[in-house]
C-alpha cells in the first residue's frame, strides 16, 4: 500500500508536466508572448519554492555544492525556453511528442559520458520509440502541422531536459527535496531572466493579467513535479519511475484534445502507445538488471 502511495506521487508528477502545454497555448491565445509566459513561470515557481523552504528542513552546503546545483538548473531553464518556443509553431499534442525524445537522448548522454554502449534491448526500445514518434507526429498526413522550426525547438528542448535529468541526479542527493528544488529552480530562473528580462513586473496591468498563468505554470511546472519526484522516486526506483513519469505524454495529448479541441486521429494514439511501450521495454530491462545485481550481492 505504501509503495502504491509513492508510485502515485511519481505518476502525479508526470501529470503535472502534462497540463503545461495546454495552458501555455491558452496564454498565447490571450496575447502573451513566449518570453512573458516563460519568465512568469520560472519567477513565480522559484518564489513559491523559497517561501515553502522557510518552513521545511534545510541542510548546510558549501559554496561549491551550491554553484553545482545552480548550474544544474540551467538546462531546466533552457527546456522551458525551447519548449515554449516550439509551442508557438506546433500543436500541444505534437510538441510533447518531440519533447519526449529525451528518453533516447538520455541513453546517448550516458553512452558519451560513461561509455555505456546500448545493448540489444535498449536499441529495440529506442527503435520502437522513434517509430511511435513518427506516427504520433502524424508527419505522413497531409493535414499535419509539422514544421521544421518546431522540430528544431522541440528536439532542443528534449536535449536540454535529458541533460537536466542527468545533472540533477548527480548532485545534491543528500539535500531535502524542497531545498534542492529551490536551488535548481533559482539557476533556471536566473538564466530565463537573462534571456527574457522580466519587464512585465514593472507593467502593472500586464503583471496582474499574467499572474494567474505564472502561478499556475509555476506550481505545476516548477514546484510540484520536482518535489513529487524527490519524494517518490527513491521508493519506486528509476525504472518504474520512468514508466510512471511517462503519464505526461497521454495527459498532454488528452488535455490538448479536450480543452484546445486539437484533432488527435487514431494514428497519433497508436504512436503514443508505441512510445509508452518503448519506454517500458527500456525501463523493465534496467529493472531486471538491477534485480540481478542485488541478488548477486546477497549470494
Amino acid at each position: 500500500m505504501k509503495n502504491m502511495y509513492y508510485a502515485g506521487l511519481v505518476f502525479l508528477g508526470g501529470c503535472c508536466y502534462g497540463i503545461l502545454s495546454t495552458f501555455v497555448k491558452i496564454a498565447y491565445a490571450n496575447g502573451f508572448s513566449s518570453a512573458a509566459v516563460t519568465g512568469a513561470q520560472y519567477l513565480f515557481g522559484t518564489v513559491m519554492l523559497w517561501l515553502v523552504l522557510q518552513f521545511t528542513k534545510k541542510e548546510k552546503l558549501s559554496v561549491k555544492e551550491a554553484v553545482k546545483l545552480l548550474s544544474s538548473g540551467i538546462p531546466f531553464g533552457l527546456t522551458g525556453i525551447f519548449y515554449y518556443q516550439a509551442l508557438q509553431s506546433l500543436s500541444a499534442s505534437l510538441a510533447i511528442v518531440f519533447l519526449f525524445q529525451f528518453v533516447w537522448i538520455g541513453s546517448v548522454i550516458e553512452w558519451l559520458v560513461y561509455r555505456r554502449v546500448p545493448d540489444k534491448t535498449k536499441l529495440i526500445s529506442i527503435a520502437v520509440l522513434l517509430l511511435g514518434s513518427l506516427l504520433a507526429a502524424d508527419i505522413f498526413s497531409s493535414s499535419s502541422t509539422f514544421t521544421l522550426s518546431g522540430l528544431m525547438w522541440g528536439i532542443m528542448a528534449a536535449v536540454s531536459f535529458a541533460t537536466f535529468l542527468f545533472l540533477s541526479s548527480a548532485v545534491g542527493s543528500y539535500l531535502p527535496p524542497v531545498q534542492k528544488s529551490a536551488l535548481l529552480a533559482t539557476g533556471a530562473s536566473a538564466l530565463v531572466s537573462i534571456c527574457y528580462p522580466p519587464v512585465f513586473i514593472l507593467e502593472g496591468t500586464t503583471f496582474f493579467s499574467l499572474a494567474p498563468y505564472g502561478l499556475l505554470l509555476g506550481l505545476f511546472g516548477v514546484v510540484l513535479p520536482p518535489l513529487l519526484y524527490s519524494i517518490g522516486m527513491p521508493h519506486v526506483g528509476p525504472s518504474l519511475g520512468t514508466i510512471l513519469t511517462s503519464s505526461e505524454l497521454p495527459v498532454a495529448i488528452l488535455m490538448s484534445s479536450v480543452v484546445l479541441s486539437e484533432p488527435v486521429p487514431p494514428v497519433k494514439w497508436t504512436g503514443v502507445i508505441l512510445i509508452l511501450i518503448g519506454i517500458s521495454l527500456n525501463s523493465l530491462k534496467d529493472s531486471k538488471k538491477t534485480g540481478m545485481l542485488k541478488k548477486t550481492e546477497y549470494q
